[in-house]
C-alpha cells in the first residue's frame, strides 16, 4: 500500500469530499484518471461548486430589488412555487440520507428565495400577506422534516409533484417576459448561474443519486432554466415599455 504523501492538513478535506478509498487511488497513487473516482471526484467537486454558487446565486437579484425598492418584470407565483419546491427538495434528500453536495443549494437558493417572496409582497402593497406566507412556509418545513406529520410515502408524492412544480414555477417568469417585453428587474447573473448550477446537477445526480425522481426533476429545471436563460440573451438590450417605466418612477 502506498503511504501517504500529502499533508494531513490537506489530506483529510479531500478524504472528507471523495472518501479513503478514492483518495488512495487518486492522491496516494496519483492514478488520476481511474474510471469509478475520476467520475466521481469531478462529481463531488461540481456539488461543491454548485452549493457554494447557490448561496449567492440570488444576492444580485435582492440587491437589485432593494436598490431600485421595484419588482418590476419579477413573477410572485414563479417565486412562490419555487420557493416550495426548494422546502420539498431539502426534506426529501435530507430524509433520504442523500449526500449534502447533491442537494445543498436547494437549502440556500431556498432561503434566498423565501426573502425575495416576502419582499416583492411588500413592494406590491401586501404586506400583511406576506407576514402570513412567511409563517406558513416556517409550518411547513417542519411538518416536512418530521416524520409524524409527514411519513416516507407522502413525502416521496410531494417529491414528485415538485417535478411539475419545478416546471410551473418557471412559465409565470417566462410568461411574464414575454409579455412584457423585456428581463425587468430580474437578474443575469441568477438566471445564468441557475442554468449552469442545474446542468452541471444533472452529472452529479447521474454519477450519485440513484433516483429517477431526482434525475427527471433535475433534467427538467435545466430545461426551464435554459429557456429562461435564452430570453435573458434575447431581450437584452430591451427597454422598459413606457408605462411600465412610469409605475417604476412613481414608485422610486
Amino acid at each position: 500500500m502506498t503511504t501517504p504523501w500529502l499533508p494531513s492538513f490537506l489530506r483529510s478535506p479531500i478524504v472528507a469530499l471523495i472518501g479513503d478509498e478514492c483518495t488512495v487511488t487518486l492522491i496516494d497513487n496519483l492514478d488520476l484518471f481511474e474510471p469509478k473516482c475520476f467520475k466521481y471526484a469531478i462529481s463531488k467537486g461540481l456539488g461543491l461548486g454548485i452549493v457554494i454558487g447557490g448561496c449567492i446565486v440570488k444576492l444580485p437579484q435582492l440587491a437589485k430589488i432593494l436598490k431600485s425598492r421595484s419588482v418590476a418584470g419579477i413573477s410572485l407565483t414563479a417565486y412562490l412555487l419555487e420557493t416550495i419546491s426548494n422546502i420539498i427538495t431539502i426534506a426529501y434528500n435530507f430524509r433520504n440520507n442523500y449526500p449534502f453536495t447533491t442537494y445543498g443549494e436547494a437549502m440556500f437558493i431556498g432561503v434566498q428565495n423565501y426573502i425575495i417572496t416576502l419582499l416583492i409582497l411588500m413592494f406590491t402593497g401586501r404586506a400583511t400577506l406576506g407576514m402570513a406566507a412567511g409563517a406558513l412556509m416556517l409550518v411547513f418545513t417542519y411538518a416536512l422534516f418530521d416524520r409524524s406529520f409527514v411519513g416516507p410515502e407522502l413525502l416521496s408524492t410531494l417529491y414528485s409533484l415538485t417535478i411539475p412544480l419545478v416546471v410551473s414555477s418557471r412559465i409565470p417568469q417566462i410568461y411574464t417576459i414575454y409579455q412584457n417585453g423585456y428581463t425587468g428587474q430580474l437578474s443575469a447573473f441568477a438566471v445564468f448561474n441557475y442554468f449552469l448550477g442545474t446542468a452541471a446537477r444533472l452529472y452529479t445526480t447521474l454519477v450519485e443519486v440513484d433516483d429517477s425522481l431526482v434525475l427527471i426533476g433535475t433534467l427538467l429545471a435545466t430545461i426551464a432554466n435554459g429557456v429562461l436563460a435564452a430570453q435573458m440573451v434575447y431581450y437584452w438590450n430591451a427597454s422598459a415599455p413606457e408605462d411600465q417605466y412610469r409605475l417604476d418612477k412613481k414608485r422610486d
